[in-house]
């Protein structure tokens, strides 16, 4: 993506299964892991470093809200990646079946801030988004 260099940003969140977030995380999304321990595991999320800490609570959200349509989990998190990549993530999780919350789709088709989004969950139940920009300077416009 050809954009400004931004430092990594650091999100922890809650998980229920160390193994299940492993295969998740790293067999499925192609992240690689950091440190771990039986309470925690910390992924190079695309370049950002995610802490997933086992806690009962993991994957309560507070429902859905409206974007453009369509309802997306809240609280969720993801990654903006460049198109070709994202449309490669979305081609591999559907190969290897991953439930989709919300189907890859294309919004402002032709417009400037065109982009593609797709939600998953993990398999604790957090919503993950993958947006891609067509160009990728719109990403803030408003």
């Amino acid at each position: 993506m050809s954009s400004p260099s931004l430092p990594p940003f650091h999100l922890a969140f809650p998980i229920k299964s160390i193994s299940d977030t492993r295969a998740f995380y790293i067999d499925i999304l192609g992240c690689d892991e950091g440190r771990s321990t039986e309470a925690w595991i910390d992924f190079d999320f695309f370049g950002h470093q995610l802490s997933a800490h086992v806690r009962p609570e993991a994957g309560q959200n507070a429902g859905a809200g409206n974007v453009d349509g369509d309802a997306v989990p809240i609280p969720h998190f993801g990654a903006v990646l460049e198109w070709d990549k994202w449309h490669d993530l979305a081609d591999r999780l559907k190969e290897v079946g991953v439930k989709f919350l919300l189907e890859p789709k294309i919004r402002f088709k032709d417009e400037p801030g065109e982009q593609g989004t797709f939600f998953v969950e993990d398999p604790a139940g957090n919503g993950l988004e993958f947006k891609t920009f067509r160009d990728p300077a719109m990403i803030f416009a408003h």
